[in-house]
């Protein structure tokens, strides 16, 4: 496969798509007319296939569907940003869509920057610019659907996007979840055995990362044939951060209590952070 279809098939590979793309289909046509630009194909593939969502912990999908959508696809930079840059131009090295040659943002990162096209030629060939919270810029000479296939085979690795590169590459939709905190006693194991007991009883699991000092630890990882997000520790007391759609809290709680079991350690309580779950 070659094109987008091809970046689209190798990230795919890579990083499995949900079940349901929020937000990721409607009327291309008429997002288009808005615009008043077409838009690149291999965006419009990322969007029917991820929809809203965060890739990797580093950048969330813009897309234009989604009444209640908080990160849309929009031509909005010239005005959020055309007053800022009359009193400091240097700043602004680019024009602002929809200026000629002017960014689009297409994506947003954790840290409220701006992942944008640069808007010269046929929107295939548009590059991508990242735009930071500091106005440093870095431009990137491939479009979106390259860039995320540079991005999580790690051919890319953009100094203004901060992700955890020796971390396999996740996408977490963007759907509402349940948090649930399960406070623990210590049980005889140790801490690095109770957590081996924990992922196996939940497993397939996948790291996002963890967190060591003075003996305090933070272990996050996910579930990967539901999609439930933990967090292990012993920083802020010994618990389990639990989080879940709605819909699975039955199936969470059990899981996760049996998993508990194992460990051999007591329950303590079980609080909802916020949301509609009860563990009680």
């Amino acid at each position: 496969m070659t094109g987008p279809h091809g970046s689209l098939a190798r990230i795919a590979e890579r990083v499995r798509p949900p079940a349901v793309a929020v937000d990721g289909r409607g009327d291309w046509a008429e997002v288009e007319r808005a615009l008043g630009t077409p838009l690149p194909e291999d965006y419009k593939q990322l969007v029917a296939t991820y929809g809203r969502g965060d890739f990797w912990g580093a950048l969330c999908l813009c897309t234009p569907f989604g009444d209640d959508n908080p990160v849309p696809l929009t031509a909005e930079l010239l005005d959020d940003y055309g007053p800022l840059r009359d009193f400091s131009p240097e700043n602004y090295p680019y024009p602002l869509f929809p200026e000629p040659g002017g960014l689009l943002a297409w994506a947003v990162t954790e840290s409220a920057a701006h992942v944008c096209w640069l808007t010269e030629g046929p929107p295939e060939s548009w590059p991508v610019v990242i735009w930071s919270r500091g106005d440093d810029y870095e431009r990137l000479d491939c479009g979106a659907g390259a860039f995320l296939d540079g991005l999580t085979s790690r051919s890319i690795t953009p100094g203004l996007l901060h992700h955890t590169p020796e971390l396999a590459p996740w996408f977490d939709p963007a759907v509402e979840l349940d948090h649930v905190y399960v406070r623990l006693g210590e049980g005889a194991r140790p801490y690095a055995e109770r957590l081996r007991i924990l992922r196996d009883a939940l497993a397939p699991t996948s790291d996002r990362g963890g967190y060591e000092h003075d003996g305090q630890r933070q272990d996050h990882f996910a579930v990967e044939a539901t999609g439930w997000l933990m967090t292990y520790e012993s920083a802020y007391g010994h618990q389990l951060r639990v989080a879940f759609p709605p819909a699975d809290s039955a199936a969470a709680r059990r899981a996760v209590l049996a998993a508990v079991e194992r460990m051999g350690c007591p329950v303590q309580s079980a609080d909802t952070v916020h949301g509609t779950s009860s563990w009680a």
